[in-house]
C-alpha cells in the first residue's frame, strides 16, 4: 500500500500534533488521497470499504475548515447510518482537534436525551449525527445550518439501504447551495450515483481497489472461554501455535502491563508496549522485537500505530477491539509483503461474540469458532516443534565444532548415542518443559442455539463425579441477553457454589437450564429465589418430571 507521511500533508500544527500524540506516523491509501482534495475544497466521492481510515480522511479537512467569526454556528455536518458510528466519528474528532481551542462538537442521535442534545448544539460547530435525529432537530428549529460549509455522508451505501434517502434528501436541501459535499460509501448502487448526481458538484472520485483493503490473506478465528479465564486461554494457545513473532493487543495500558507481566511470569519471551512509556523506551521495546529477541509484544492500539513488521505471524485480540477500524489495523499487523497470517480473538460470552462477528459481517470478512486445544495436543505440538528446531540444526554444518568433537569421545568411551542425545535435549528444553508441567485445561461453556423448547427433556438427570445433576429453571433467556458466562457467574455469586458444581447450560428464548448437584438443588432454588442477572431480576424453580 502506497502511504506517505502526515507530516508531508502540510496540515495545521496543532492538528500534526494530535496525530502525533495518537500515534499515527503514515496515512492510509485513503486519507493520503482525499485529505488534500478536500482541503482544497473540492466535493468528493469516495469509495473504500470499511476499515480503511475514512474517518481521519473526512475529520482532519473538518476540523480545519472551521474559522474562528461563526465558532458557535453549525459550519460541519458528518451524518453516519447508527449510532455506533456516530460515538466513533466524534469520539475521532475530539482526540484531532483537543489542540484547536475553537472547535465544538456535538454528536446527535436517538436514544439518547433530546434536551441535552438541544444545549450542545447552541455552541457546536461540527455535529456528528444519524438522519432520523437530524430531521427531529431541524423541525425543532434547534439545529440551523445557514452557515454550513461542508456536509459529510459516511457510509452512505448503509444508509440508503435502511431507508435513510427520503431524509438524507430533505437535510441536503435544508442546507446552503455554497457547501462542499463529501460521500464516501463502500459500494457504488445507482441510487448513491442519483444522490451525486443531484447533490454533488464535479466531484473528483477516489477509489481504494478492494484488493488493498480485504484481509483475506489472513485466517480468522475466535475462542470462547469463561470470563477470568482469559489468560490462561492466551497461555495455552502461544504453547499451542508456538508463533515465530506475535502481537497481543489489549484496550488499555494496565491491561498491557498485567499479560506482558504474566507472559513473563510463565518464561515466555514478551514486552510491553503503551503511550505511558518514554520515547527511548519505545524505541528499544520495537528493536527487540523486530530483531526477534522478544518474540511476543503486548501493545494497545495507539502504541502499535506504525508498526511495519513483515513476519508476524499471529495477531492475537486478548481484549474486544474498540471499533471496525481498530480490528481491522490489528488483523493487518499479520499476513503482510504476500504472506498468510492467523488473527484470534479471545472471547468472554455470547455479548463478544455476537459483537466481533457484526465487525467481520462489516468488513466483509469471515471468522471461525475454533475449540481450544487439549492438554495432548499441545504436548504433540511441543514435541513436533522441538523435533524439527533439532532437524534444522542438525542440517546447518556449521555445528560441527566442540560439542560435535564432545559427543565423538562420549560414543568412544563407549556411551550410548541415544543416551548422550536424550540428555542433551533434556537439558535443552528443559525451560519449555516447566511451562508445561502445570498446565491445566479450560472448562468452556457452550451456548446452544436454536434449540426446541418441545423436544427438550426438563428431567435430564446424569453422573458426574458421583453426583446426580439434575436441571433448574431460570425464568430468563436469549431475549434478556443472557449468555452462559453471565448465568455462571449469577449463580455461583448467589449460592457460592462451585464451578465443577454447575453443569451443562441450555439457553432459550424466555428460560435458561442449568444442571446442578441433585443434593443442592433445594439450597440453590431458596437462594435463586430473587436475584439479578443481565440487568433483569430472576427466580429459579425446579423442572418438573
Amino acid at each position: 500500500m502506497s502511504q506517505i507521511s502526515f507530516e508531508k500533508l502540510k496540515l495545521s500544527q496543532e492538528i500534526q500534533l494530535a496525530i502525533d500524540s495518537m500515534g499515527f506516523t503514515e496515512t492510509t491509501e485513503i486519507q493520503k488521497k482525499a485529505i488534500p482534495i478536500i482541503i482544497e475544497g473540492h466535493d468528493v466521492l469516495g469509495k473504500s470499504q470499511t476499515g480503511t481510515g475514512k474517518t481521519l480522511a473526512f475529520s482532519i479537512p473538518a476540523i480545519e475548515l472551521i474559522k474562528e467569526e461563526n465558532k458557535d454556528k453549525v459550519q460541519v455536518l458528518i451524518i453516519c447510518p447508527t449510532r455506533e458510528l456516530t460515538m466513533q466519528a466524534t469520539h475521532e474528532i475530539l482526540k484531532l482537534s483537543k489542540f484547536k481551542k475553537n472547535v465544538v462538537v456535538a454528536n446527535i442521535y436517538g436514544g439518547s436525551p433530546i434536551e441535552k442534545q438541544i444545549f450542545k448544539l447552541k455552541t457546536s460547530n461540527i455535529v456528528v449525527g444519524t438522519p432520523g435525529r437530524i430531521i427531529d432537530h431541524l423541525k425543532k428549529r434547534t439545529l440551523k445550518l445557514n452557515n454550513l460549509k461542508m456536509v459529510v455522508l459516511d457510509e452512505a451505501d448503509e444508509m440508503l439501504s435502511m431507508g435513510f434517502r427520503e431524509d438524507i434528501e430533505k437535510i441536503l436541501l435544508n442546507a446552503p447551495d455554497e457547501k462542499q459535499t463529501i460521500l464516501f460509501s463502500a459500494t457504488m448502487p445507482i441510487e448513491i450515483l442519483k444522490l451525486t448526481k443531484k447533490f454533488q458538484k464535479d466531484p473528483k472520485l477516489i477509489e481504494i481497489s478492494r484488493n488493498k483493503t480485504t484481509v483475506e490473506s489472513i485466517c480468522q478465528y475466535y475462542y470462547n472461554v469463561p470470563i477470568g479465564k482469559k489468560a490462561e486461554c492466551l497461555k495455552l494457545l502461544l504453547l499451542y501455535y508456538q508463533p515465530k513473532l506475535s502481537i497481543v493487543f489489549c484496550n488499555t495500558k494496565k491491561m498491557v502491563d498485567c499479560i506482558s507481566e504474566f507472559l513473563k511470569t510463565n518464561n515466555f519471551e514478551a514486552i510491553g508496549l503503551h503511550g505511558d512509556m518514554q520515547q527511548n523506551q519505545r524505541s528499544s521495546v520495537m528493536k527487540s522485537f523486530k530483531s526477534g529477541q522478544t518474540k511476543i509484544l503486548v501493545a494497545t492500539d495507539v502504541a502499535a500505530r506504525g508498526i511495519d513488521v513483515n513476519d508476524v505471524d499471529y495477531v492475537v485480540n486478548f481484549d474486544i477491539p474498540q471499533n471496525i477500524e481498530y480490528y481491522v489495523h490489528r488483523i493487518g499487523r499479520t499476513g503482510r509483503a504476500g504472506k498468510s497470517g492467523e488473527a484470534i480473538t479471545i472471547c468472554s460470552g455470547k455479548t463478544q461474540v455476537d459483537s466481533l462477528i457484526r465487525v467481520c459481517r462489516l468488513i466483509k470478512s469471515t471468522i471461525k469458532e475454533k475449540k481450544l486445544p487439549k492438554i495432548e495436543d499441545i504436548l504433540k505440538a511441543q514435541y513436533k516443534n522441538n523435533l524439527s528446531f533439532i532437524e534444522e540444526q542438525l542440517k546447518d554444518e556449521t555445528n560441527k565444532d566442540q560439542y560435535h568433537k564432545m559427543t565423538k569421545n562420549l560414543i568412544e568411551k563407549g556411551y550410548d548415542p541415544i543416551l548422550i542425545a536424550s540428555v542433551v535435549l533434556k537439558n535443552f528444553f528443559k525451560e519449555k518443559d516447566k511451562i508445561l508441567k502445570d498446565l491445566k485445561p479450560i472448562k468452556c461453556f457452550t451456548f446452544e442455539r436454536n434449540i426446541p423448547e418441545r423436544n427438550f427433556r426438563n428431567n435430564r438427570k446424569y453422573t458426574k463425579n458421583n453426583k446426580i445433576f439434575e436441571n433448574i429453571s431460570i425464568n430468563v433467556g436469549k431475549l434478556n441477553n443472557v449468555d452462559c458466562n453471565s448465568v455462571v457467574r449469577a449463580i455461583i455469586n448467589k449460592t457460592q457454589l462451585n464451578l465443577e458444581e454447575i453443569g451443562k447450560i441450555k439457553i432459550f428464548d424466555k428460560k435458561t437450564l442449568v444442571e446442578i448437584p441433585k443434593e443442592k438443588i433445594f439450597f440453590a432454588l431458596k437462594q435463586l429465589k430473587n436475584f439479578r442477572i443481565c440487568g433483569k431480576t430472576a427466580s429459579a424453580i425446579s423442572c418438573k418430571f
